[in-house]
């Protein structure tokens, strides 16, 4: 092993230091942080993933008590007061405390469905990076036809069919990802397997399992990350389409951001704040999602290191 590491540092140089993992992480976050947009989006997100963790202690009401629905009227619905910091909803809750609550069952669907489709694509990507031959031919054809059909109408399908619930919700919205991350891992491995450092560790002997598990895959690993910071973006969007076409949690009481979008369109001339404000919630969730996800895709982009 000693002669593989030698004769590997003789024909790169100093690039086994280079592609360290610690030294990587090192270099990318010294970019992240003196980089304003990756520092907005990360907020956002913090600032959501603490709503959420935190929302029972934060909230002031319970998000599914009715209690102010004799306030309610067809013609008029209670904006923003002093009790009441956001308003209330078509059915007498209160718009703040489910807004809340919804920031925990949208991450929650949104990271669970990511870990899912991550999980799943990237073990089919490491399989047809790693072997070739028929097992990529085989996982590729399969990918194409997943990929064949839009991902939303892939996620309604599995949604309708395995029923309103929010496991439901969460395969639906991880199956689509599969594909992508099958072929994403694929391709960065196919990438990697043409570098001097694998023909080089080839040529000494050095076997497939610790050459692919080592090197190849720890090196072809930047671009899920962002991937995956980019599909949480997507799962959120996703999760709030299937509730807003009613296939989100079978209990109408559970508060989901694009159930609230759903209900609000009877008052869309009434009460406007219905529908802006969890739409409001979704775009700003989406944006930090999206600013950190392609701040760190140039953090990680060998092209705009310096």
């Amino acid at each position: 092993m000693a002669t593989v590491q030698e004769h590997l540092q003789s024909l790169m140089g100093n690039r086994v230091v280079e592609t360290s993992g610690s030294s990587l992480s090192r270099e990318t976050w010294n970019r992240l942080r003196h980089n304003r947009v990756a520092l907005l989006g990360l907020g956002v997100i913090v600032f959501f993933v603490l709503i959420a963790i935190f929302a029972p202690w934060l909230a002031p009401y319970d998000p599914r008590a009715t209690t102010w629905f004799d306030q309610i009227r067809p013609s008029s619905v209670p904006g923003p007061s002093r009790e009441h910091l956001l308003g209330l909803d078509e059915s007498g809750r209160d718009m703040l405390s489910r807004i809340l609550y919804g920031a925990r069952a949208s991450l929650v669907i949104g990271v669970v469905s990511l870990a899912i489709g991550a999980s799943i694509g990237a073990a089919l990507g490491l399989l047809a990076g790693a072997f070739g031959g028929w097992v990529d031919s085989v996982i590729m054809r399969i990918t194409d036809v997943m990929l064949a059909v839009p991902g939303l109408l892939l996620a309604l399908s599995i949604a309708a069919v395995m029923g309103q619930s929010q496991v439901a919700v969460m395969v639906a919205v991880a199956v689509p990802n599969i594909p992508l991350f099958a072929r994403l891992l694929r391709s960065s491995m196919m990438a990697e397997r043409q570098k001097d450092y694998v023909s080089a560790a080839t040529s000494v002997g050095l076997s497939r399992r610790p050459l692919v598990m080592s090197h190849i895959v720890p090196n072809s690993l930047g671009p899920m990350i962002v991937q995956g910071t980019l599909a949480l973006a997507t799962a959120v969007i996703d999760a709030a389409a299937l509730s807003f076409l009613g296939l989100g949690s079978a209990d109408p009481g559970v508060p989901e951001w694009g159930r609230m979008l759903a209900n609000a369109q009877r008052y869309l001339n009434v009460a406007p704040h219905l529908s802006i404000i969890p739409g409001v919630v979704i775009f700003i969730t989406v944006l930090g999602f999206n600013l950190f996800g392609e701040a760190l895709r140039e953090a990680l982009d060998p092209k705009l290191r310096r």
